[in-house]
């Protein structure tokens, strides 16, 4: 158990593959409380952060920024402590050298659900600020916008080889949002 007076550096920690062979997160991470740090293809950190339940974090940031998540390093607790997880975060940022991009201006888009409205074609667009839409119209464009969208993510996510089920909360797409259920 990490301590405030021993924190692991991430150099020391190993690498554990985002998706493993069978198409699984590290599903030993289900319910851990922990720091991790997500690294891309080439092993460049991208983004630390900590959770009261690892597993369901990093399925979050996989649907977000599923071509950063390739590798992570984990650093588990036994007892939740924002103080801890806090320090750990900080420490493992300064061993870095530099901020990684998704705690810097980025970091919405790993900590956020996903607008699909920013996606929107010009076609769309056009339609959805058609005068005459009423709001249950306008509601069923944002929908489908965000159906198009959570497309994208799972073709992407099939291609790396994901076999772990995928939900999204459906009545967020109603807001044009793309969260996990």
């Amino acid at each position: 158990m990490t301590t405030e007076t021993n924190i692991s550096p991430l150099v020391s920690l190993e690498y554990i593959p985002y998706i493993d062979e069978d198409g699984q997160l590290p599903e030993q991470l289900q319910g851990k409380i922990g720091v991790y740090a997500i690294f891309d293809q080439k092993q460049v950190l991208q983004y630390v952060g900590y959770s009261r339940d690892v597993y369901l974090s990093l399925k979050q940031h996989l649907i977000r920024q599923p071509q950063q998540c390739y590798w992570v390093k984990v650093k588990t607790i036994e007892r939740p402590s924002r103080t801890i997880l806090e320090k750990i975060e900080k420490a493992w940022i300064a061993e870095n050298g530099s901020l990684p991009v998704g705690n810097g201006d980025n970091k919405e888009k790993w900590t956020q659900p996903i607008d699909a409205k920013v996606a929107m074609t010009p076609e769309e667009q056009a339609n959805y600020e058609n005068p005459a839409h009423d709001e249950i119209a306008k509601i069923k464009i944002i929908k489908n916008v965000a159906r198009r969208v959570e497309a994208e993510i799972l073709k992407v996510l099939d291609l790396r080889g994901l076999q772990t089920q995928i939900r999204f909360n459906p009545k967020l797409k109603e807001q044009g949002l793309l969260d996990l259920k």
